[in-house]
């Protein structure tokens, strides 16, 4: 621990390192990994809690980690895996061959450090196709893989003996001349408010995406991110209209995808007490073989898509969204009785879908009895959370689940504030689509370049004292909004609680123009007025009031994106569609807001840059086109000689 000061009735503790890391999900472990690796001993892992976050609390039927094949007879190559990511949308050309070149070194170093993605008796790798995955480059290992990653790689920087800053809440970005300077952070450890600067000239950030900009989530309770420090502290952001979103429960927060629908389950709909249940599905979709046909597919197509959303099986995601946010119901799952009464029968299903479950042995009488056979641990997990699926009714939604955008990072994942790398979700490197799985390792690819560039430029600590002389004026102004919020009783929840539900409402998976501008206004006030009308009533609440403020900077930043890609001509696309008075409704029962066009591909070579001025909280929406992959007619003798005398980083 270094100086400890006082100000404004803080406390602020100063040290300082040669890299510090803020997150500790897989991409903030394997960043810290490998700087120690590559030789940068002098690490700080910074985090807001240590056993939270995304990669160690969540997970699917089956968590899917996404690489170059490596069994089987199928032809695979790197250059071939970087064009399925390419062709998602909106991708940078560098970035994805870096992440198809990079595929097999992360994975096979989580395989030596006991991650157990399964092999056969001959010890081929092998997979199974994904979303978007020409080819089986899936593998897995169960519903918690990114747990499993999270946990072997934070053994490994247990072995090696990086501090880890447990309970330290970033709570600013420190810069000077246009390169990082340091992170400011609260200690949530103390009962009096208290402060750490921790000055570095390189940060790796890894906090996950925004998942705290919308009120129905299903990223695991407590993660928020942290994305707004970044785009306050000057760096970009990317893609930020790209969201994944599809049907999740909401206690506990958990995708219901793969088995959980082609088990067959009831869907429900009640009002906000809980009465008045009823089926609601076939009041739009009559047919019992459509119907029952479409909740299969939802298994495997369980993110929401606008092209299944016309003729789909997202058209139960659009729905539930009516029943949701329309009409101010709830929607259930209920695996304790077929679905349609008398009109149910198996034998009505798709060819595809009957045949499933006869291999599985499915073929069974009720929906519990059906997921018992197909995926008892599926049940497991619910019960083990205090939900029995042989009892209990499910409640779903329609849920944001990953950010496909983020901060614009260059193929070293470097942004441009210099020193300040971000990684894992909070980078934009997907796209409009992007294979299941290919998040778990790009957050892997993404932190072993940024701790590569790192260590090829022989980092060093800075000396604090010159550093806290430089950067003082912005650990005061972080400091004051804070404590200057503390004014008796608080109305933080209520605050936070609206922003997001309009967001849920205006800017998820259906998304109105005139709304969309109206609430990005409505977010902009709440900017410009955030230190006089939001108040808590003690420290305590300090670390809620700076995640308020960081979300409502990430809504304002998603919002612009939104509303400038409308201006340009954009349709939907994705995981979204906007409302298009010009378009088709799927189901006539529909409210208007769910009329669309399909976008026809115009802006898929063109990526969205977003840059905020906070002096008047407006934003700056830039395109250009996307970087191609990389053509290079590498010769070996060439690249050898560069590689011993640079490590070919540039």
């Amino acid at each position: 621990m270094g100086n400890i000061f006082t100000l404004d009735g803080a406390d602020v503790a100063v040290r300082a390192a040669a890299a510090v890391v803020v997150g500790t999900g897989c991409a903030g472990y394997n960043a810290a990994d490998c700087l120690y690796d590559y030789g940068v001993r002098d690490v700080l892992l910074v985090t807001d809690h240590r056993k939270g976050g995304t990669s160690r609390n969540t997970g699917s039927d089956k968590q899917t980690y996404y690489k170059l094949t490596l069994a089987g007879e199928a032809p695979d190559s790197v250059r071939a895996m970087a064009r399925t990511l390419f062709e998602g949308g909106c991708v940078d050309g560098d970035q994805a061959l870096c992440e198809a070149a990079l595929s097999v070194k992360c994975f096979l170093k989580l395989c030596q450090m006991g991650v157990p993605f399964p092999t056969n008796r001959y010890g081929e790798y092998v997979g199974y196709k994904t979303d978007h995955d020409p080819l089986c480059r899936a593998t897995s290992v169960g519903p918690l893989t990114s747990r499993r990653m999270t946990e072997a790689l934070e053994a490994s920087v247990e072995k090696k003996g990086i501090e880890v800053l447990d309970r330290h809440q970033a709570v600013a970005i420190l810069t000077d001349e246009g390169r990082v300077a340091g992170v400011l952070c609260l200690t949530r450890t103390e009962p009096r408010p208290r402060y750490e600067a921790i000055f570095t000239q390189n940060v790796v950030y890894a906090t996950g995406g925004p998942a705290g900009v919308y009120q129905d989530v299903c990223y695991p309770l407590g993660h928020q991110g942290m994305s707004g420090l970044l785009f306050l502290a000057g760096a970009a952001g990317k893609n930020l209209t790209e969201w994944q979103y599809g049907l999740a429960s909401l206690r506990p927060r958990w995708n219901v995808s793969g088995t959980y629908m082609q088990a067959l389950p009831r869907f429900v709909s009640t009002d906000a007490e809980g009465g008045d249940a009823r089926e609601f599905l076939q009041d739009a979709i009559p047919d019992a073989g459509e119907l029952l046909s479409m909740i299969f597919l939802k298994g495997y197509q369980w993110p929401f898509d606008a092209r299944k959303a016309q003729e789909g099986s997202s058209r139960l995601d659009l729905l539930v969204y009516q029943e949701t946010k329309c009409k101010g119901r709830r929607v259930w799952l209920d695996f304790t009785r077929d679905p349609l009464g008398d009109a149910f029968s198996l034998d009505a299903l798709v060819p595809e879908a009957r045949e499933y479950l006869r291999r599985s042995g499915a073929l069974l009488r009720t929906p519990i009895e059906r997921l018992r056979r197909m995926n008892a641990p599926a049940i497991d997990f619910y019960r083990s959370r205090g939900v029995d699926l042989a009892r209990d009714m499910l409640e779903i939604a329609l849920c944001a689940q990953h950010n496909n955008g983020g901060v614009a990072v260059d193929r070293w994942w470097q942004s441009g504030v210099r020193g300040l790398f971000v990684v894992g979700e909070a980078a934009g490197t997907h796209g409009v689509c992007r294979p299941g799985g290919s998040a778990l390792n790009a957050g892997q690819v993404g932190s072993e370049r940024a701790a590569r560039y790192i260590a090829a430029h022989a980092p060093v600590a800075p000396r604090p004292e010159q550093s806290l002389a430089r950067c003082r004026e912005q650990i005061a102004g972080a400091v004051r909004l804070g404590l200057g919020a503390l004014r008796g009783s608080s109305n933080l929840e209520e605050a936070a609680r609206e922003a997001k539900q309009a967001m849920s409402r205006v800017a998820a998976a259906v998304r109105d123009g005139a709304q969309i501008s109206a609430l990005l206004e409505t977010t902009r006030e709440r900017l410009r007025g955030f230190a006089g009308a939001v108040r808590i009533a003690a420290p305590t609440q300090l670390y809620a009031l700076y995640r308020f403020y960081d979300i409502l900077i990430s809504q304002l930043m998603c919002l612009a994106a939104m509303e400038d890609y409308i201006a340009h001509g954009g349709k939907s696309r994705g995981s979204a569609i906007y409302s298009d008075t010009a378009g088709k409704k799927p189901f006539d029962a529909l409210p208007e807001q769910c009329r669309f066009t399909l976008d026809a591909g115009d802006l898929s070579g063109r990526v969205q840059e977003t840059r905020l001025c906070a002096a008047n909280w407006t934003v700056q929406c830039d395109w250009r086109d996307v970087r191609p992959i990389p053509e290079e007619d590498d010769v070996f003798e060439t690249v050898w000689r560069a590689y011993r005398e640079t490590g070919n980083v540039d």
